[in-house]
């Protein structure tokens, strides 16, 4: 991984997060219900784990499948989500997320995730890390990740213009979108330095938060 080894100081006015592979490491759980899911339809399961991550999971069958009906994807998303949901085996923090988070208290910051509320909501439980009070997830948007609406939206609701709002991610579609939508990108763990964000971290140690004099946040990265 080729992380940042030099001090970099970003500033902006709202901090946007992803959650798998960002704040929380579900790939224990992601890789067994996706290779069931690869299984059942023929497909090669290392080559169905290269797509999905970062995308909801119908975005990923349309790709997967791309001949299938939307309907069978929509079916088959609801049915695993249910099971990820259910399933929080090996679940835990990224290192560094819990006082990550406890730094952004009072501070412009949303959780951006293509789980849905129920998901989010046990991920989370499961990693011992609190919700952020503005949350965007699957149910708020029509357009799964790369697509930027996930992040636009979390910029209205915080009231920050796109161009003041630092995103974290992980996931080539999570980075993308994060780009598309005008922001600058915190890459976190060695899936996101394979798609060229501003910046790149092995885990949230590495990053520090200030609240300026002046509203601003302050971004330490290291």
């Amino acid at each position: 991984m080729t992380v940042t080894t030099v001090p970099t100081v970003l500033t902006a006015r709202a901090l946007l997060l992803d959650m798998d592979g960002t704040l929380v490491n579900s790939d224990a759980v992601v890789e067994r219900v996706w290779r069931r899911w690869a299984e059942r339809h023929g497909l090669d399961a290392g080559e169905v784990m290269k797509v999905v991550h970062g995308r909801q999971g119908y975005a990923s069958m349309a790709l997967l499948l791309p001949d299938r009906p939307v309907e069978h994807n929509l079916a088959d998303n609801a049915r695993m989500l249910a099971e990820e949901t259910a399933d929080t085996e090996g679940v835990v923090a990224i290192p560094g997320a819990p006082e990550f988070l406890a730094s952004l208290r009072g501070l412009p910051h949303a959780l951006v995730t293509s789980a849905d509320e129920a998901l989010a909501t046990a991920r989370m439980a499961a990693a011992g890390l609190g919700l952020p009070d503005v949350r965007v997830t699957a149910e708020s948007v029509g357009a799964s990740k790369p697509d930027p609406e996930g992040f636009l939206k979390g910029a209205a609701e915080l009231g920050v213009d796109p161009a003041d709002c630092i995103v974290f991610e992980d996931s080539a579609a999570g980075i993308l979108a994060g780009r598309s939508a005008g922001m600058r990108v915190v890459g976190v763990g060695p899936r996101a330095d394979l798609h060229e964000p501003d910046v790149v971290v092995p885990d949230l140690t590495r990053v520090r938060v200030e609240a300026a004099a002046d509203g601003t946040i302050e971004l330490y990265v290291r």
